[in-house]
């Protein structure tokens, strides 16, 4: 086991315009999992390929345990790599996929028979051993992938986008296999991936990136609850905030003819910016259906029911012809249909601040 360092890294492909990686530095704790996740693009595959050794790095340096590692060989790092594609030989058994780096390594063969038995029975594959990976369905192929990366007992395990080819019932079965097989073996973990679902279930803590740069790395719960910025408090949430931008008027901000109040920290920060207007967030469960009096006049456009909660889409009906799109989360059986027009309030201690400018948060820091 060992802690992973990445301090200022910086990867710029051959002829693009941005590095994919900026000065990026990480610090993961030993038994820790830590899930990068981001759109498309934002560098968080390409962090994981430098921590394999199958990138070179521009600048900065990768520490893994008490040893750098920069400018180590791949096989050297004692590292092992889980792939979105499973990459099992279709030739080999599940037991021999399994050992296949072991015998690679020279390992003796009862070594290599005691560790792929005690991986199979951790992962339930002890009646799969004999089997081809074509036999397998797509988890039990996901299951021999893990397997062939735990008998190697590497310090670190990396997995791209492990899950990524599953369907939507298996990824959340094999997601909490995943992260209690992870507890249990208490190795430093790095886990990428585009779905934010995904990250925010299974990681320790998460980091957000864009554009190769990291916007903020915390716990799920405090990425939720307290986003560095907008870019973070769109992107972590499902469905995303409701982002609006409005002026300020004495100790709040003017939504249609109400005034939402704003804390003194965040009006503070304004004032000190010289800013006019601030952009205004919104969980959608922080709103709450007034019936058909006071509140905000909203247009409902459509309705997903969930079961026990459903998500209303709709538009904010403002003076002076202005509409604000707006989703909110309500009780299946409060919630109304589709076309009607209803009132909708705004739980106002339960409101963020960013600035419009930066995107930056106003008030009181993400709690670290």
């Amino acid at each position: 086991m060992a802690r992973v360092l990445i301090d200022d890294a910086t990867h710029t492909y051959a002829g693009a315009a941005a590095p994919a990686v900026d000065r990026i530095s990480l610090e993961i704790a030993d038994g820790e999992l830590l899930v990068l996740v981001g759109p498309s693009g934002c560098g968080k595959t390409t962090i994981l390929r430098m921590l394999a050794g199958l990138e070179s790095m521009d600048s900065g340096r990768i520490v893994i345990g008490d040893r750098d590692v920069t400018k180590v060989a791949p096989k050297e790092r004692d590292i092992a790599m889980v792939f979105q594609n499973y990459a099992l030989y279709p030739q080999m058994s599940v037991a021999q996929n399994m050992g296949f780096a072991l015998r690679m390594a020279g390992t003796p063969k009862a070594e290599i028979a005691q560790r792929v038995q005690s991986a199979a029975r951790l992962l339930d594959l002890e009646p799969y051993l004999d089997r081809k990976p074509r036999a397998l369905s797509g988890g039990q192929r996901q299951r021999v992938a893990m397997g062939r990366a735990i008998v190697r007992e590497p310090q670190v395990f990396l997995m791209d986008e492990p899950l990524s080819n599953l369907d939507a019932q298996l990824r959340v079965e094999m997601r909490t296999q995943i992260a209690n097989l992870q507890q249990r073996l208490a190795v430093t973990t790095v886990y990428v991936t585009h779905d934010q679902v995904e990250a925010m279930t299974m990681g320790d803590r998460v980091a957000v990136l864009k554009d190769g740069v990291v916007q903020q790395i915390d716990t799920p719960t405090r990425l939720y609850e307290r986003p560095a910025n907008a870019f973070v408090a769109r992107f972590i949430g499902s469905p995303a905030m409701n982002l609006l931008t409005l002026d300020l008027r004495g100790n709040g901000v003017q939504l249609g003819e109400t005034l939402v109040p704003l804390a003194r920290d965040v009006l503070a920060d304004a004032g000190r910016l010289g800013a006019s207007s601030v952009r205004i967030g919104i969980r959608p469960e922080d709103l709450r259906l007034n019936g058909q009096a006071g509140g905000l006049p909203m247009t409902v456009e459509v309705v997903e029911a969930l079961g026990a909660e459903c998500y209303v889409y709709g538009k904010l009906n403002l003076p002076g012809g202005q509409d604000h799109p707006l989703i909110m989360r309500t009780e299946a059986r409060a919630a109304p249909s589709r076309g009607s027009k209803v009132h909708v309030s705004v739980l106002s201690d339960r409101v963020h601040a960013f600035d419009v400018e930066s995107g930056d948060r106003l008030g009181p820091p993400p709690a670290v």
